[in-house]
């Protein structure tokens, strides 16, 4: 819901620590990779019950996402980078309501399990719409430095880090926070459904050809 406006400001912010990496030597894939460590070992931390040590690995996590970015703008980005940088993404959100639940199972399970459902509805509807809109040459302008469409809603990832460090900051409220957020989340997959079947209609020849397809596939039946 707010990254396309807090974008930019991250942009400017990290745009002068991204050029000296970039003189460095620093490449956006390394800073990527060390980013999703970073990450993963927050998760690690919390499923120890160490949740304030966690707010500092996701917040390093979070730097290196943007840092990534700055340094692509500056080499020049690439089609590998988009992909990790969305996959490691994906992966790092799914991994923090999973150490919840090795923290407390039987406090946290269940809405750990409701969330990361949640997750995969999110995922799953924003990977689909920009697979299908990248074939088709389709650019978000909201997202102009994206590596791939993409498509915003309720839960996006400044309301997904909001949720992490509210879990951190009171991790005896998980359930009620992460079935909260999962809620959200499902109202972004729905709306992003809603978007998909209206955006990604045939029309004209193609929707045509597509119910002739379909006559003759009822005609065979």
């Amino acid at each position: 819901m707010f990254d396309a406006r807090l974008q930019p400001i991250v942009q400017r912010l990290l745009a002068p620590l991204g050029a000296a990496l970039a003189e460095a030597g620093v490449t956006a894939d390394a800073v990527s990779l060390a980013g999703f460590g970073f990450g993963l070992l927050g998760a690690v931390v919390i499923a120890f019950g160490a949740f304030k040590s966690a707010l500092v690995l996701i917040a390093i996590n979070r730097v290196a996402d943007g840092l990534d970015g700055a340094l692509a703008r500056r080499r020049g980005p690439t089609d590998r980078g988009a992909f990790i940088d969305i996959a490691f993404d994906f992966s790092f959100y799914a991994s923090v309501p999973l150490a919840f639940a090795f923290a407390d199972p039987a406090r946290d399970a269940l809405a750990a399990a409701v969330l990361i459902f949640a997750f995969v509805g999110t995922g799953s509807s924003f990977l689909a719409f920009a697979a299908v809109a990248g074939a088709r040459g389709l650019k978000a302008p909201e997202f102009p430095t994206k590596g791939i469409y993409y498509l915003g809603g309720l839960a996006e990832g400044a309301e997904t880090i909001a949720v992490f460090v509210a879990m951190c900051l009171w991790p005896s409220q998980f359930p009620l926070i992460a079935s909260g957020f999962a809620a959200l989340c499902l109202l972004t997959m729905l709306a992003r459904w809603r978007w998909g079947w209206k955006t990604l209609a045939p029309t004209g020849a193609a929707a045509a050809t597509q119910e002739e397809n379909h006559e003759t596939l009822d005609l065979r039946a």
